[in-house]
């Protein structure tokens, strides 16, 4: 049996991220790592933050903070929030680690070894004022395509426009604001990715054929336009430091890694950190290097791509080293704030710290992982998630689990009712939900998470639906015996929603589970037999009411939450 070996895109340290982030990497990783481990298998779920670059730099600067300072802080304040989430990591760690750097390096040397490194001559940005080249990122000016004064020597945030720093009008240090400017030729190493396209398309032809199209496509389109060869460090003052056994002039210098190069290698830094907490038990190397036996799976938002599946398999492949390469690739189109674009920079959106100030998690991982952008962009409105909420969580499943054991303590105390044996309707019931639940292990097997959400949803409702047409509510005025054998049924029903429905809503699930005193209950699965038969809480397995799963989302709140966070109008 294979390992799963799970990682997702690194979150970038430069503050909270928003829901759209969440549902493109984090969250949907977390479902099928949860639902692997409760089938059986092995699975290690790596995550780490992003934490070297330009925006790291800029970010502290605005802060008041050392760079490592604000680095640290940031972490421990992303960390808490995917702690409140419920994100499952075995390991969180920091693309800033010595391990990182370690092993960062070590890639570099053998690129360069096998003659995929070169050093170069360019002509860079120079700052008289703060005596230092400037990256792109640190040059600011105004935009000659739309007159946006903040726009940067890489790209324009208001027009999206691609741009030169020797483009801006008035350009300017991000650093000092000094214009004091001049172009000087600098030494800079570029990993040649010309030499690798060939062995990267036949990879990729191999390798990717199973892929979603969204992955694919991207992957093909950057190989078809030609790999060109990438400048692979940078003049910063934070990041993983050229080695200088192997480049002492521009060690020297102060060069350091670009953080598109050392950021996917934290995904093997970061399982190096996981084994040190625990080295005697924990073999860090056997999940990377000539790892046979695991099935690596990433999650990513669209603009990741082109890093995943092409320039990093191109570093890896450039090593000679026989380096895990991914296996499938789970990518996610756009998560829009009514059609506008989430953006952290303009603070745009929701945000998942302010998310969870708002509701429990419970709610919005339901319903990000039921509206997943998959095959296109999704659309978040609060009408939408309200709707959602009421209808799938408040009344399918609270509801059910709230009548059935409330009206159930009415009528026959404290304990799991006997009544009568099985009959026909349970039979059919029974064959129903292991129906669905072979669809539901399906679909999250094949990682499509809104078919899952629908499948997960049609259970709640077989439950509803039963409930309905059994209705002990008439039933026990002239046969309580079978009313008792529907609602034990139900009870039945509410343990196997509390395992299923786990990698979806697990403080709920747990909340579920707990309701049954039910003695040696360590299922973490349901099989087939046992999703037909509907037997695992027997009577007299003592019972609590737990309190309302999910409280409905009014007018009154949507108007506060509109308040507070905009609608449509200001989505742009």
């Amino acid at each position: 049996m294979a390992r799963h070996l799970i990682t997702s895109a690194l979150p970038y340290i430069n503050g909270i991220k928003h829901l759209g982030n969440m549902v493109g990497s984090m969250l949907p990783a977390d479902v099928y790592a949860r639902f692997l481990r409760q089938t059986g298998r092995e699975a290690l779920y790596i995550c780490a933050t992003d934490e070297h670059g330009t925006p790291a730099e800029l970010a502290a600067k605005e802060a008041g903070l050392p760079v490592d300072t604000f680095c640290a802080q940031q972490h421990d304040a992303q960390k808490a929030i995917y702690d409140g989430f419920g994100l499952s990591f075995d390991y969180f760690g920091r693309s800033s680690s010595p391990e990182n750097r370690e092993i960062t390096q070590h890639f570099a040397r053998r690129l360069q070894e096998n003659g995929f490194i070169e050093e170069r001559s360019i002509r860079q940005v120079y700052s008289l004022a703060d005596g230092r080249f400037l990256p792109d990122r640190y040059i600011v000016g105004t935009c000659p395509h739309c007159g946006y004064d903040k726009a940067r020597g890489d790209q324009c945030e208001n027009c999206t426009r691609v741009l030169d720093p020797t483009d801006l009008i008035d350009a300017r240090s991000a650093i000092s604001g000094s214009s004091d400017l001049e172009v000087r030729e600098t030494k800079h190493l570029f990993l040649l990715q010309s030499k690798l396209q060939g062995e990267v398309e036949a990879w990729i032809e191999e390798h990717g054929k199973d892929w979603p199209v969204l992955a694919s496509s991207i992957a093909r389109k950057w190989l078809t336009e030609g790999l060109n060869d990438r400048a692979i460090t940078r003049d910063l003052d934070w990041g993983v430091p050229v080695p200088a056994d192997t480049w002492p002039e521009l060690a020297a210098e102060g060069k350091v890694f670009y953080v598109w190069f050392d950021a996917p290698v934290e995904y093997i830094g970061a399982t190096k950190e996981w084994a040190q907490a625990d080295p005697e038990n924990r073999d860090w190397k056997s999940w990377w290097y000539e790892a046979e036996d695991v099935r690596y799976t990433q999650f990513m938002a669209k603009d990741n791509v082109p890093f995943h599946t092409v320039m990093f398999p191109a570093t890896e492949l450039g090593t000679r080293e026989p380096w895990k390469k991914v296996d499938y690739v789970k990518a996610f189109n756009w998560l829009t704030y009514y059609g506008g674009k989430f953006s952290t920079s303009q603070k745009r959106g929701i945000f998942t710290d302010a998310a969870l100030e708002v509701l429990p998690a419970d709610y919005w991982r339901y319903f990000l992982i039921a509206n997943a952008p998959e095959s296109d962009d999704s659309s978040f409105t609060w009408e939408h998630f309200a709707a959602t909420v009421n209808k799938d969580l408040a009344d399918t499943l609270g509801n059910f689990v709230n009548r059935v054991l409330s009206f159930s303590r009415k009528r026959f105390g404290d304990e799991v009712p006997a009544g009568l044996e099985e009959g026909e309707a349970e039979a059919q019931l029974g064959h129903q939900i292991a129906e669905l639940l072979a669809e539901y292990e399906r679909h999250m097997e094949e990682l499509q998470f809104r078919k899952a959400a629908q499948a997960l949803r049609a259970l709640w409702s077989a439950g509803n639906s039963y409930l309905e047409t059994k209705a002990p509510w008439l039933e026990i005025k002239t046969n309580p015996e079978g009313a008792a054998l529907t609602l034990r049924t139900a009870m039945n029903l509410i343990h196997l929603y509390a395992i299923v429905s786990e990698p979806f809503i697990p403080a709920s699930a747990a909340a579920m589970h707990s309701a049954f005193q039910l003695e040696g209950d360590n299922a973490t699965w349901v099989t087939q037999d046992e999703a037909r038969s509907l037997t695992f809480v027997p009577a007299g397995t003592a019972f609590t009411v737990p309190p309302v799963l999910f409280a409905k989302i009014t007018e009154d709140d949507l108007a506060a939450y509109r308040e507070r966070f905009g609608g449509g109008e200001n989505a742009v």
